[in-house]
């Protein structure tokens, strides 16, 4: 990762911390909006390869084809290991596909370039529920809901693990 240290992480972006303080203060009818503005953000690579790549493995994804949309994305990370985007849509993939070990390294690296990622937050979260790490799921679900307090499946599945007496705070 000898690039990794050449780039910013995405959440120093000012923008991007403005629009998720917006969230964090939004209306609920306005909420969808500033999400929408800010994955937009998250998403801006900066490169045409780049971005070509992405929309390759979405497009793989989307059709099926979870190995070809890992090879697109890890040559996507290859080239931009500074690109947290480019390992939550591998993630993304390596779930789909059941490879959850390698998910879980492509969430933490996510959250590392870029620790305000609530999706990355709440597919980890999804990924240690799924495994029986009740408790770690609950605390993530709730860092979610820090981040972004309109994120209504991380309110869902929180919801869920406290009708069965997980994630009470006392």
């Amino acid at each position: 990762m000898l690039l990794a240290g050449t780039c910013f992480a995405q959440s120093t972006l000012p923008q991007t911390d403005e629009l998720l303080d917006k969230l964090r203060n939004a209306p609920a009818e306005e909420a969808s909006r500033l999400e929408r503005e800010v994955q937009t953000a998250w998403s801006r690579s900066g490169s045409a390869t780049i971005d070509l790549l992405m929309k390759r493995g979405q497009g793989a994804l989307q059709a099926g084809d979870i190995k070809l949309a890992i090879e697109h994305f890890t040559a996507l990370t290859d080239h931009a290991p500074a690109f947290a985007e480019g390992y939550h849509a591998r993630a993304q993939a390596y779930f789909q596909a059941d490879l959850y070990g390698p998910a879980i390294d492509d969430l933490e690296l996510t959250l590392a370039l870029n620790p305000q990622q609530y999706n990355a937050i709440f597919g980890l979260g999804a990924i240690l529920q799924e495994v029986g790490k009740l408790r770690l799921a609950a605390d993530l679900y709730r860092r979610v809901l820090e981040i972004n307090p309109h994120h209504e499946n991380a309110q869902k599945a929180l919801d869920g693990l406290r009708r069965d007496g997980i994630g009470r705070t006392l």
